[in-house]
């Protein structure tokens, strides 16, 4: 996808209010790299991303830019905190795991694509292996009706969804359990390591028609894929693609500390630094290139700074972009001008039990500058804390709110209501003011 660094910013607009500053540096990373891709190889082999280290408080939209960012282009994005890591000697998670991890994100991310353009015709070898089985079900009922006729009219059935609930017997694959290979490790499928290696088992199972029909289409659409051409793909992917998120790199960055916890911290960073700089990983898949992967690190950095990383580490981050502590008019653009925001999940959430919810402007103008108080009274944690309001002032409507059988009833949230009901939090708040 092509998009123009304004564009990008549009669409992300559309979901992080703010921090025009970051969406404007990813949006010039991401068309960088479509850039890359027009140039001849001898050219192109020759530039790198620039990486991106991205300062501020939590909740303000480090995570978000990075993961909507991925998801606008289709690539293989993962989330890793640095604090998991652990240099090597220690017990704990070895770095290269995240190009490990980010590999399988990109063979998931094409298999669902490949899946999706032969989903058509494994529906419809699915729904003629079901039609057999329905068919012998359904045998003392035929009579005289000709067979053809007869299963034509069990797939227009079936097409139609009137058999989803009925309860059949069927052989359907046994897949591998997970298993912990190493005590207190990630669990591990046998299958998808070992593949054809392992005996396909089958095994006899009852369920109802429509969920032993997703079993049929996704064991057809399997043998239709070409698992060689996914494993292709997903390594060209995460290679050329690939978006790194590295958070909470601040709490590595331990300069002068030589003992203790914080022992490990700057081998960590020493770890971290040739993946970053462009290594080769081997992975179950095959070998993967780090050198041209986007690498996007984040930290709130208040009582670290940027500069106590190691110098070759900051090098390689070349761009550094700082995200401000969200203001009253940034959550009342949160509130209202987001897609699928907080006030329209909450008024979706209660229409099932037909409450009608709606906010007045002064509530919403309530709510934002409570939120914002409280954060600069008590810890920031940015967006987040609408929840915490959110959920203290819906509170007695949620838990009264109930059953689908009772009228429809509009609730009008007003700035009124919202003093009302958090006045037990705007109390506490205020008392912060005078506590050192």
């Amino acid at each position: 996808m092509d998009l123009t660094p304004k564009q990008i910013v549009a669409e992300l607009n559309k979901h992080i209010i703010g921090q025009d500053e970051a969406k404007k540096a990813v949006a010039i990373a991401l068309r960088n790299r479509y850039r890359r891709a027009q140039l001849p190889k001898e050219v192109r082999d020759e530039i790198t991303p620039k990486n991106i280290i991205m300062k501020g408080p939590t909740g303000v939209g480090k995570t978000e830019i990075a993961r909507r960012l991925a998801r606008l282009v289709k690539a293989p994005f993962i989330k890793v905190e640095a604090t998991k890591y652990t240099e090597v000697g220690y017990v704990g998670k070895d770095v290269e795991g995240m190009v490990r991890d980010l590999v399988e994100c990109a063979v998931r991310l094409v298999k669902d694509e490949k899946t999706a353009e032969v989903t058509a015709r494994a529906t419809a070898t699915a729904q003629k292996k079901m039609v057999k089985i329905l068919a012998e079900v359904k045998k003392a009922d035929r009579g005289e009706t000709a067979r053809e006729v007869f299963e034509q009219n069990l797939l227009e059935s079936l097409q139609k969804g009137v058999f989803d609930k009925l309860v059949i017997e069927t052989e359907v694959k046994d897949e591998p359990k997970n298993m912990e290979l190493v005590p207190g490790g990630a669990a591990i499928n046998l299958g998808s390591i070992f593949g054809e290696m392992l005996p396909q088992r089958r095994k006899k199972r009852k369920l109802t028609v429509g969920e032993a029909m997703k079993l049929f289409i996704a064991e057809e659409a399997d043998k239709l894929i070409d698992n060689d051409a996914v494993t292709e793909e997903a390594l060209r992917r995460a290679e050329n693609d690939g978006i790194i998120f590295i958070d909470e790199i601040d709490k590595i960055a331990a300069k002068g500390n030589t003992g203790g916890a914080d022992v490990s911290r700057e081998g960590v960073q020493r770890d971290i630094l040739p993946i970053v700089e462009g290594s080769t990983v081997m992975t179950k898949y095959g070998a993967v290139k780090t050198d041209y992967i986007l690498f996007i690190a984040a930290g709130a950095f208040h009582v670290a700074r940027v500069e106590d990383l190691i110098p070759e580490l900051q090098g390689r981050f070349p761009v550094s972009v700082e995200l401000a502590s969200l203001t009253k008019e940034d959550f009342i653009n949160i509130l209202t001008n987001t897609e699928h925001s907080i006030t329209q999940q909450y008024a979706a959430l209660l229409k099932v039990d037909n409450v009608d919810l709606k906010f007045t402007p002064d509530a919403i103008s309530a709510i934002a500058e409570i939120s914002e108080e409280i954060n600069l009274t008590s810890e920031d944690i940015g967006a987040r804390r609408l929840h915490t309001v959110m959920e203290f002032l819906l509170e007695d409507i949620s838990f009264n709110a109930g059953g689908g059988n009772y009228p429809a009833v509009t609730v009008e949230i007003d700035g009124k209501y919202v003093e009302e009901h958090l006045a037990k939090i705007t109390k506490d708040r205020d008392l912060k003011k005078y506590v050192l």
